[in-house]
């Protein structure tokens, strides 16, 4: 049905609002829509905002200065659950009467010609007032007053009713006429470490150090326990596990991968399921329940959050294989298929059929979360969601979230876009991203604004390695490189994550042109004497530290919807800035792209995407070294591998009337919409 106005492109809106947008409590939400009417009449809209309780309020909306006819405004989430907005747009008649009268006076209209605009005036004054409470109303009233008093001049009358306290009276309660309702869109919010987190990544098995003979001792709970000290120390709020349960021995894989395991070959965590259990059970070299209740609270009070790695496949000799046969493909001459991504071969796991026995294979999976849940597991990192089908993920979240929503899930979903973005449609929390691949300037900006474009629905969690991907910058880079991927991922997304080894500059490839580690940590134990890498002054700790530090005090790098880069005159340096607007926290990010050589250049500043006027001088503080600089529209950078990679400018905070307009300024560049 066509309505009386026009309420198009509402943003945000997600697969046509069969699904909702996503946010975070405390996230800005900037709202936008085409609203158009008829005629040169004004129009104006009013944001309309429901909270899961009921709660209605409105604000009203501004109209755009980069796109005619558009319309924005913002809303910050207090709690969670499922909110709603609506906008509504309507006649102003009020800004219809003032545009009209003021065309006429400044033609040099006389009173004769202006009586009817007065007369209307008058009407419009006092019907505005009785729906003002007081004392607001009086200031209308005392308009329609002096626009009927006939003894003062025509440009008073007239000026009565334009000036800055009658415009604030009417924008706070406007009179609306021919309201249209917009269709009502729904935004999901979800608690806020499912936007704004540092991940580290460490295999338990790997804490146990080394015994007298220096040969590796595995891990328990209790080393792992001791080993989080360190990781809470260097500031990251969540820590990943990879699996935890019992190793397949069926065609467990050895050293490098190798396809024949020795005598004391640990094998891959994620080959899971022994005579010991499945993916309930934990590895009995790791301990039982109790010692991992123990290790769970001392993370508590760490205030680090454990993540487990749900990996949706089984080993060989997985209590499944014999007891549900159904949940796998049986191949014609009765064995069952083993895991294949040519040329790779995974002889150790079988990948689940979720077609043969859909109903059994749900509850029970459904079953093995909720018991890691109910030990008080409330993040999940899924290997490999995008090789299940997505209707599965779709189910199993929102029974999850049913009982328990601040359940959150990462999807590790190295893959094409449509996929990716369907698993956060589906309801994963966040997504591993192909930052790691992505190290040029152009690549860098391209890839960032994407992340913009769709944050709507998906959230980024850039790692800037894993297990499985060691890059090559990181391989030939040095120090510097791990330095440089390190600021580039802890400031362009709130969301970052390490693989631990990361901050020991680890870079030798298991052989040229692989992105495997050599000895990986997939299969054996790799204990790691951090402490006297930080003595010997080879650790990247102190650093990851810093940034973590700085996501934690700077607003600005915890938002996901708004970054803007800016002009350099060097192609290996790229500039950044990111604002709160709440706060106005301003942030300004100018990286050294190349580990090898001192970059310089000009940086020229974006003046209205920082807040400022063009020219206007303002002061940086350096948040890496605290030195200080002043800084205006053009600015002179340099650089250097050795000493410091990147500068991380705090600026003087935004003006609070400007802040609003940053928020959905970067809305007008980008058009895609998953």
């Amino acid at each position: 049905m066509v309505a009386r106005f026009g309420i198009d492109d509402v943003r945000p809106q997600v697969s046509g609002r069969t699904l909702p947008a996503k946010a975070v409590v405390g996230e800005v939400v900037p709202v936008s829509a085409l609203v158009w009417r008829e005629g040169h009449d004004a129009i104006a809209a009013t944001l309309v905002i429901t909270s899961p309780d009921g709660d209605q309020y409105s604000v009203h909306m501004h109209p755009e200065p980069f796109r005619p006819d558009y319309v924005h405004s913002v809303f910050v989430p207090d709690e969670q659950g499922l909110w709603h907005f609506r906008i509504d747009a309507w006649s102003d008649v009020m800004a219809t009467w003032r545009n009209a009268v003021t065309k006429k006076l400044n033609a040099g209209q006389t009173e004769a010609e202006l009586a009817n605009d007065i007369a209307h005036g008058i009407e419009l004054f006092e019907a505005a007032a009785e729906q003002t409470p007081a004392p607001d109303s009086e200031v209308l009233r005392d308009v329609a007053t002096a626009l009927a008093d006939d003894t003062l001049p025509l440009e008073q009358r007239i000026n009565a009713g334009l000036n800055e306290d009658v415009l604030d009276v009417l924008a706070a309660y406007p009179l609306r006429e021919l309201v249209t309702h917009g269709p009502t869109c729904d935004v999901a919010v979800e608690r806020r470490a499912a936007l704004v987190n540092s991940w580290y990544e460490l295999f338990p098995r790997s804490t146990g150090g080394w015994d007298d003979n220096g040969r590796p001792v595995h891990g328990t709970w209790e080393t792992t326990a001791a080993a989080l000290d360190r990781v809470a120390a260097m500031g990251f709020d969540t820590v990943y596990f990879p699996p935890i349960h019992p190793i397949g021995e069926v065609n467990r894989k050895g050293r490098n991968n190798s396809v024949t395991a020795e005598p004391g070959d640990v094998g891959s965590p994620w080959a899971i399921g022994s005579q010991h259990g499945g993916h309930d059970a934990f590895h009995p070299e790791l301990g039982g329940e109790e010692e991992f209740l123990e290790m769970l609270h001392h993370a508590e009070q760490l205030g680090l959050e454990v993540a487990l790695d749900f990996a949706l496949q089984a080993a060989p000799d997985h209590p499944w294989a014999e007891a549900h046969p159904e949940f796998f493909t049986v191949l014609a001459d009765g064995t069952i298929a083993y895991a294949e991504n040519p040329p790779k071969k995974y002889q150790d796991i079988y990948p689940i059929n979720f077609d043969n026995d859909p109903e059994t294979l749900y509850d029970e999976v459904y079953r093995v979360i909720m018991f890691w849940v109910g030990l008080g597991i409330s993040t999940f990192r899924v290997d490999n969601p995008h090789t299940k089908p997505v209707n599965f993920w779709h189910w199993l979240i929102a029974k999850v979230h049913e009982t328990h929503p601040d359940v959150i899930f990462l999807a590790e979903a190295f893959t094409r876009p449509p996929r990716m973005y369907g698993l956060s449609k589906a309801g994963f929390s966040q997504s591993y991203t192909h930052f790691t691949w992505k190290v040029s300037k152009e690549e860098l900006t391209d890839f960032a604004q994407l992340c913009v474009d769709v944050a709507d629905v998906s959230r980024p969690n850039l790692f800037v390695n894993t297990p499985d991907i060691l890059h090559a910058s990181l391989q030939q880079g040095g120090p510097a490189a791990f330095a440089i991927r390190a600021t580039l991922a802890a400031t362009m997304s709130p969301l970052w994550g390490v693989y631990s080894g990361f901050e020991l500059y680890e870079s030798i490839p298991v052989r040229g042109g692989s992105e495997e580690y050599l000895d990986s940590e997939k299969y054996e134990l790799r204990p790691r004497d951090f402490e006297a890498a930080l003595e010997r002054g080879e650790s990247l700790e102190p650093y990851l530290t810093l940034l973590n530090s700085i996501r934690k005090e700077q607003p600005a790098l915890q938002q996901l919807r708004q970054i803007r880069f800016h002009e350099v005159t060097n192609d290996q340096i790229l500039a950044y800035s990111k604002v709160d607007a709440v706060t106005g926290n301003t942030i300004v990010v100018v990286v050294n792209l190349d580990p090898w050589h001192t970059q310089e250049g000009m940086v020229h500043i974006d003046a209205g995407a920082v807040g400022r006027d063009e020219g206007e001088p303002f002061q940086v503080h350096d948040l890496v070294t605290g030195n200080r600089y002043d800084w205006g529209t053009h600015n002179y950078v340099r650089l250097t591998p050795q000493n410091n990679v990147a500068h991380i400018f705090r600026l003087p905070e935004v003006a609070p009337e400007r802040r609003e307009a940053l928020a959905y300024r970067q809305i007008s560049d980008h058009d895609y919409r998953p």
